[in-house]
C-alpha cells in the first residue's frame, strides 16, 4: 500500500506518496493521478488534462522501476499550480544517475517503430509544457509540467 506523507510544496494543493519499487507502482500512480485530478471537479478552473497526466506519470514511474536499483521506494509528488493553473508532477528515486535526454531526437534520425523502449522521455518532452530533472539528497527527481485547460476547451468527461 502506498504511504502518503505531508504537503509536498507550498501552493494550492500538493501530495507526496511513496510507491513500492515494483511494476505495481505504475497502475497505482495512474490511479492516484486520475483520482486527484477528477476530485477537483468538472468546474475547477484550468485543470490539466488527466489522460495526459496519467500517461506521462506512468512513463516516469515505469522508468524509475526499470532503471533504478530496488533499494528504496519511489516517490510521486503532485503539485497543483495556481495561476495559470495546471500541475507539476515529479517522480523521485534513489539513483543519482540522470535519465536520458529530455529533448526531441534529431530529425535526421529515423525511429524504429518496432522498438519497445526509448519513447517515454520523448513523450514527456512532446506532451508537457516543461520537463527536466534535478539531483536530490536521496537520488534524483524527474518532473514535467502540464498547463491548465480552460473549462470551455476541455473534453466532456463521462
Amino acid at each position: 500500500m502506498p504511504e502518503a506523507t505531508g504537503p509536498a510544496a507550498a501552493g494550492p494543493a500538493a501530495w507526496r506518496v511513496r510507491l513500492p519499487h515494483t511494476t505495481a507502482a505504475v497502475p497505482m500512480a495512474r490511479a492516484m493521478i486520475r483520482t486527484a485530478l477528477t476530485d477537483l471537479g468538472p468546474g475547477a478552473a484550468d485543470r490539466p488534462d488527466s489522460e495526459t497526466a496519467e500517461l506521462l506519470t506512468a512513463e516516469l514511474v515505469a522508468n524509475a522501476v526499470e532503471h533504478t536499483a530496488g533499494a528504496g521506494p519511489i516517490e510521486l509528488v503532485v503539485e497543483l499550480l495556481s495561476a495559470p493553473g495546471g500541475c507539476q508532477i515529479e517522480v523521485h528515486d534513489s539513483q543519482p544517475a540522470l535519465p536520458g535526454e529530455l529533448v526531441c531526437p534529431d530529425p535526421g534520425v529515423e525511429v524504429d517503430p518496432w522498438q519497445e523502449h526509448g519513447r517515454g522521455l520523448l513523450l514527456i518532452r512532446a506532451l508537457s509544457s516543461d520537463c527536466g530533472h534535478r539531483p536530490t539528497a536521496q537520488g534524483k527527481a524527474v518532473w514535467f509540467t502540464l498547463p491548465g485547460i480552460p473549462a470551455q476547451r476541455r473534453r466532456p468527461t463521462p
